[in-house]
């Protein structure tokens, strides 16, 4: 069963709940903490991104092209399409010999609300570069020329650079690929259902330091927060207030996982109407309830712990307030 996770107040009066799970476990997949069921299904969607960028060192491709920690950084991200991100898929794209005609990603505006501004008044439309997921096609896209595979139909789940991911996300979940249920993501690509427990694991395991590929992928994350979301969102504001003590990632409708880089956990949550109003402040309560932030660091990350409700007079009207205990 799932679990209150979130009140929507109006006024003082309750308009709204939102129920979900969560799970935090240790590098061995033991459970530490849990809130609902550690067992309830969970689509990865973006939150499988590091997981699916990981062959790009394993296969060798990260020093073939000499990809920098940024480059590395950006294809684990959920991109707003800001220019520098645009600007640095193009220049991986051109290292690897390519252009943005490549990446079968689709078109939709920046989710960086001022760039999105900034397009429509220039009269410019957006472009495959802007997808936020840019860059984990890019991350496939260079996999398949390092290993000479055919690049038109990259995105097909049969194609070998799918066929390696499923494997490797299989491994670092350790759910058998035949247990793995396997949908289309809104860019196109395979996208995996496991338990929410085993995505906890996952990110456990990017906690690593013993594995060259993991701890190189995470350091270059870690030191550029920027490239795995971007201005305004809470996964880039929290790798940077807490520096490189937390890994933070969202998925979709109400996914989203953490690594906790000091403790060697991983932690997976989900929001089980898939409501993403009700994810940031049940995302920096977790992180408050595991001591993992200071006081002076929950400060800076206020407005996502207790968003508030405005009308459209821009009065404040209600808020939005978590409401749950995570239990040994």
């Amino acid at each position: 069963m799932s679990e209150i996770l979130v009140k929507v107040l109006r006024g003082n009066q309750i308009e709204s709940i939102h129920r979900g799970h969560i799970v935090v476990v240790n590098k061995k997949g033991e459970i530490l903490y849990q809130l609902g069921d550690p067992d309830f299904k969970i689509c990865m969607r973006s939150c499988a991104k590091p997981l699916q960028a990981l062959p790009v060192i394993t296969t060798g491709a990260a020093d073939t092209f000499s990809l920098t920690p940024a480059e590395l950084a950006i294809m684990s991200g959920s991109l707003n399409g800001q220019d520098f991100q645009v600007n640095l898929i193009k220049y991986i794209l051109g290292k690897i010999g390519l252009n943005e005609r490549s990446l079968q990603c689709g078109v939709h505006p920046p989710s960086h609300r001022a760039t999105a501004k900034r397009l429509q008044e220039e009269g410019k439309k957006p472009s495959v570069l802007h997808n936020n997921c840019a860059g984990k096609h890019s991350a496939m896209l260079t996999i398949s020329v390092h290993q000479g595979w055919s690049l038109d139909n990259y995105i097909s789940k049969d194609h070998p650079v799918q066929h390696l991911i499923l494997k490797t996300v299989s491994s670092m979940t350790e759910v058998p690929v035949e247990e793995i249920g396997i949908g289309i993501d809104g860019c196109g690509v395979p996208v995996f259902f496991i338990p929410l427990k085993h995505l906890a694991r996952s990110y456990a395991k990017l906690t690593s330091t013993s594995d060259q590929a993991i701890y190189r992928l995470m350091d270059a994350t870690l030191t550029h927060p920027e490239m795995i979301a971007g201005d305004e969102r809470i996964c880039t504001d929290i790798m940077r207030v807490l520096g490189k003590k937390v890994f933070a990632k969202t998925g979709a409708e109400g996914g989203y996982a953490m690594s906790l880089m000091e403790q060697g956990w991983g932690v997976a949550i989900k929001i089980e109407d898939g409501n993403n109003r009700a994810m940031h402040p049940v995302i920096i309560e977790t992180l408050r309830q595991l001591e993992i932030v200071t006081r002076k660091e929950e400060d800076k990350l206020h407005t996502y712990h207790h968003p508030v409700i405005k009308n459209h007079l821009k009065e404040i009207v209600g808020s939005i307030e978590t409401q749950f205990r995570l239990s040994n």
